[in-house]
């Protein structure tokens, strides 16, 4: 069905200039038009523009009358472990009581735990649980969501966990990217045998994820407590020879080498960053390695706040994610990610923007066709409720701007 947005009080285009991403300064400035039209046919953008231009050609298309209200692309989620077996909500009592996260995982929780119920479950149990969170995710304006594995640990439970989100992929609106995160966490068996758990996800877990073409990316935890720098680059060079790039985890627990082994594994993203100073952010200066910050954990788990201000001041292209999971963050509210970005992490409403359209699709490398609303990009966007401002959004931390939401120019969730 052809559709014709009208009246749009502010059309966020973001990227009418063929941009990859926004970078440092240009993430504050987004492009937008103001009384402005949209026309999507086939699943794409064709035209945008003033409402004073608006062609008669586009009278046939189903009309949307936007009167008031803004069109933003559709949010894209970079970095989630969407699915997972069960919540850890007795885990987050025990962190009342003053346990660390670290301290949780030592004593068999946390990455564990979860992995103990995976391998218990088939993969439509794990299914049932991820399309709900998927429902929820679109309700708030999410269009495309990276989902990682990890929770698995075995090669049948990583399996059937990346093939729950293939399935996720094939059955639901929202577009799925697939991450293989074999190198999550050490298990039991194995916790004096790194090296022997390692060599099991490179010669064992990966080729069989590539056999079944399950994965876009593979990840590792490269922090403290859990893989090595030296773990990282071997398992991304392995990765990369069946034709499937990293993005990983860096810096959440400690200043440990994970974004330099990125940069040097030529990861698409390095995310967490709570831990980062100026040798991080140097490694990343001039590179294509999207630093890519996970506010809300820093929320849950009462640790730093990664440096936004420091990195668009180095001139990089900062993403913003949920990182929805059961343990450091559950919930996939990417409007609340965008209200710490801006009182605790201190970027304007449109630099936070920026960070969740075309430099979230750009830490995906899809960024030529998603995270914008220009001609030949895909017609996902959400109209907001009316409003005067994009600060509304952060601003009302706890209330839903958002009215309507459409992936492919079909609407969904209605």
């Amino acid at each position: 069905m052809d559709l014709l947005l009208t009246s749009i009080r502010r059309l966020y285009t973001i990227n009418e200039t063929g941009k990859e991403c926004l970078r440092g300064a240009d993430m504050a400035t987004p492009s937008f038009l103001d009384d402005a039209f949209l026309y999507a046919s086939e699943g794409k953008v064709v035209a945008i523009g003033y409402m004073q231009d608006l062609p008669d050609t586009y009278s046939h298309a189903h009309r949307i009358d936007c009167d008031g209200r803004f069109v933003l692309p559709g949010f894209i989620d970079s970095h989630t472990h969407l699915v997972y077996p069960r919540s850890r909500h007795e885990e987050f009592v025990d962190r009342i009581r003053g346990l660390s996260y670290e301290e949780i995982g030592q004593k068999g929780g946390g990455i564990l735990n979860s992995a103990k119920h995976t391998a218990a479950m088939s993969v439509d149990d794990l299914y049932t649980g991820l399309v709900d969170r998927a429902n929820e995710i679109m309700a708030m304006g999410t269009t495309t969501v990276e989902i990682k594995s990890g929770y698995g640990l075995t090669l049948e439970s990583e399996l059937n966990l990346l093939r729950a989100a293939r399935r996720l992929q094939q059955e639901s609106p929202i577009r799925v990217k697939t991450t293989f995160l074999g190198a999550h966490a050490i298990p039991q068996a194995y916790k004096q045998n790194r090296q022997g758990y390692l060599d099991l996800v490179c010669d064992k877990m990966l080729p069989a994820v590539a056999a079944e073409g399950l994965a876009d990316y593979v990840d590792v935890f490269c922090d403290r407590g859990y893989f090595t720098p030296e773990d990282t680059i071997y398992l991304l060079q392995k990765a990369a020879e069946y034709g499937l790039p990293g993005k990983i985890h860096a810096n959440e627990l400690g200043r440990t080498g994970g974004v330099q082994a990125g940069v040097a594994a030529g990861a698409f993203s390095v995310d967490h960053l709570e831990e980062c100073g100026e040798e991080e952010i140097e490694a990343l200066r001039g590179t294509d390695t999207v630093p890519c910050l996970l506010p809300t954990v820093a929320f849950f788990l009462g640790i730093p706040y990664g440096p936004a201000r420091d990195l668009i001041a180095a001139d990089l292209p900062v993403a913003l994610a949920t990182d929805y999971n059961p343990g450091s963050s559950p919930g996939g509210s990417i409007p609340f990610v965008m209200s710490l970005a801006c009182t605790q992490l201190k970027m304007l409403p449109e630099e936070a923007l920026s960070a969740v359209t075309l430099n979230a699709a750009f830490a995906l490398r899809e960024s030529s066709w998603l995270g914008a609303l220009a001609p030949g990009y895909a017609a996902d966007f959400l109209i907001t409720t009316p409003m005067e401002s994009l600060a509304q959004l952060p601003y009302y931390y706890a209330s839903n701007y958002i009215e309507r939401v459409f992936i492919g120019g079909v609407e969904v969730l209605q």
